[in-house]
């Protein structure tokens, strides 16, 4: 009986001393050492959902970063700003840029020594300054976001103040180099503050050397347990295909895969490039909660709409223009967030860059197209990729008839889609309109003969 009781009282001291090392708070860690864009943005919110799983007390975002796109940077700051348990941030040396911007919308924020926070200027690739209409959206988002902590009251000499949580004027000055914080940054310059001037002025809690240390020391918890996020291969996939790049080369390789296989019979490699890159540029969207099925119908009739300009229906009038507004609004549409048919959430600014991004796609892969069509056949890389000779005209096995017809005008005896049939001094020939669509019993010169077929050119 003896031994029995001090073997349940081993086992209950083992099940006390187990607990213990739980009796703290759960902690999760989400490291963003990279810049801002598509794919911190999918550790955060993996990161997010992750510690909510875990039933985590608190979400600690362990940054260092120089920056990066503003539209992701805004949507970090919502998720933290929306989330239901507290978010800190450990700024390890840089929250730079849109790093600031995400480090103001944490609950507290802690430094290394000799860290920085500030410089929030909106420039463009080249570091250059953006006009101010960029710098007033990014003066305003960081000011509102500043003010979300509310205020508190503070003792100063003496004197209990109310104020502001985190100064929205110090957040500011951190876009515009024409506030003058006294004391701090004068009106010349853009406001960075070092791990000291950031606790000094109430933008620091404190400045630690690792996360470990401010649990310990500042949120006074020795007994905790601390969990990481661990990204995939598939989260940066996924940030690498959500990239704003990308999304523009896809949209070209899209619009100039079904121009070329519309200037080519039968089905075949450009039509293949151009559904892969719709499916990578869908696929991601769609998975993010970005694109809905609704935007994706609206390009395919779109894309249906201008075939049947081009193949079937005369000219090219409201079809033909339908088409083209129906595929240019379902890219738009699909690069920003939406709920159905609500934009509420969609800022300006998210509904600028989605723009610029589809439009200049569309003229770049404009000028692609071009280019190409003028490669194809003849020089580098593309030079075997058509046929670039035509059959000696001794070659007795074909007809040399039609190679005759060089230089003679008819007019044409059907309607040319594309292609079509011609009359020549009486007689019938299949033939192919340079010009593109053309009416029936419209003037043409033939231009050359290849492959079987004449090229005809409106006189």
């Amino acid at each position: 009986m003896k031994h029995r009781f001090v073997a349940i009282l081993v086992i209950m001291i083992s099940f006390l001393g187990f607990a213990k090392v739980y009796a703290g708070k759960t902690y999760y860690e989400i490291k963003v050492f990279t810049d801002i864009g598509a794919t911190s943005w999918t550790y955060l919110k993996n990161g997010l959902q992750e510690a909510t799983e875990k039933k985590a007390d608190v979400v600690f975002l362990h940054l260092n970063t120089y920056g990066g796109l503003v539209d992701y940077a805004d949507s970090m700051r919502t998720a933290i700003l929306n989330y239901d348990k507290p978010v800190y941030v450990f700024i390890d040396n840089n929250a730079a840029s849109a790093g600031a911007l995400i480090s103001i919308s944490c609950d507290s924020i802690y430094m290394r020594q000799g860290g920085n926070i500030g410089a929030a200027s909106v420039v463009n690739e080249t570091g250059e300054k953006m006009p101010d209409k960029y710098q007033s959206y990014m003066r305003s988002i960081i000011r509102s976001t500043a003010e979300s902590h509310g205020k508190v009251k503070r003792v100063e000499n003496g004197d209990t103040i109310e104020c502001w949580f985190r100064d929205p004027k110090i957040a500011e000055a951190m876009v515009d180099e024409f506030i003058n914080i006294p004391g701090l940054v004068d009106s010349t310059k853009i406001l960075t503050m070092t791990a000291r001037e950031a606790v000094e002025n109430h933008y620091c809690e404190g400045i630690y050397e690792n996360i470990d240390e401010i649990i310990v020391k500042a949120l006074d918890d020795s007994e905790y347990q601390l969990l990481s996020y661990t990204p995939t291969f598939f989260d940066d996939l996924k940030g690498w295909l959500l990239s704003p790049v990308l999304h523009g080369i896809l949209i070209m390789l899209i619009i100039g895969g079904i121009y070329f296989e519309m200037q080519t019979p039968g089905i075949g490699f450009a039509l293949g490039v151009s559904i892969v890159a719709a499916i990578l540029y869908f696929a991601p969207l769609y998975i993010d909660g970005l694109a809905e099925i609704w935007e994706a119908a609206i390009i395919i009739i779109g894309v249906v709409l201008i075939m049947l300009e081009v193949f079937v229906i005369p000219g090219f009038g409201v079809v033909g223009i339908s088409g083209i507004v129906l595929l240019v609004a379902g890219l738009i549409l699909s690069l920003i967030p939406n709920h159905s048919f609500s934009f509420d959430p969609v800022s300006k600014h998210q509904l600028v860059v989605a723009m610029a991004t589809v439009l200049i796609s569309m003229v770049g892969s404009t000028a692609l197209i071009v280019y190409i069509s003028n490669k194809i056949g003849t020089e580098g890389i593309f030079k075997n990729i058509a046929l670039s000779k035509t059959i000696d005209s001794d070659y007795v096995g074909v007809s040399q008839q039609e190679n005759a017809l060089v230089g003679k005008k008819g007019v044409t005896e059907t309607v040319l889609c594309l292609s079509g049939k011609v009359n020549i001094d009486g007689e019938i020939y299949p033939a192919i309109s340079e010009s593109g669509y053309l009416e029936q019993g419209v003037e043409v010169i033939v231009r050359k003969y290849s492959t079987g077929q004449l090229y005809v050119r409106k006189v």
